[in-house]
C-alpha cells in the first residue's frame, strides 16, 4: 500500500490549498507552489485537500476508520492508474 492513513490525515491537517502527491515512490503533502520547484518536478497529483473534503462531505475531522478507508480508496485508484 502506497498511500496510508497518516498521509490522508496530513492532507486534512494541512493548509486549504494542499495537495497529496506521489514523487519517486514517496507520498508527500505539498502546497501548489511546490509543484513548480525542482524537488517536486514530475510529481503526480493524487488529490487536493479541497477534493478530499468534497469527496467525504465530513470536514477535516474524519474518524480514523474513515481516514483509513479514504487512504485505501486513493491507493487503489493510484494502483489502477499504474502509480
Amino acid at each position: 500500500m502506497t498511500i496510508q492513513g497518516d498521509d490522508v490525515r496530513k492532507l486534512l491537517d494541512a493548509d486549504e490549498d494542499a495537495i497529496l502527491v506521489l514523487i519517486e515512490g514517496r507520498v508527500e503533502v505539498v502546497g501548489p507552489s511546490a509543484l513548480h520547484d525542482d524537488a517536486h518536478r514530475g510529481a503526480w497529483e493524487v488529490i487536493s485537500r479541497v477534493e478530499l473534503l468534497e469527496r467525504t462531505g465530513a470536514g477535516s475531522d474524519l474518524a480514523d476508520d474513515d481516514v483509513a478507508r479514504q487512504a485505501a480508496i486513493l491507493d487503489a485508484e493510484v494502483s489502477e492508474l499504474g502509480g
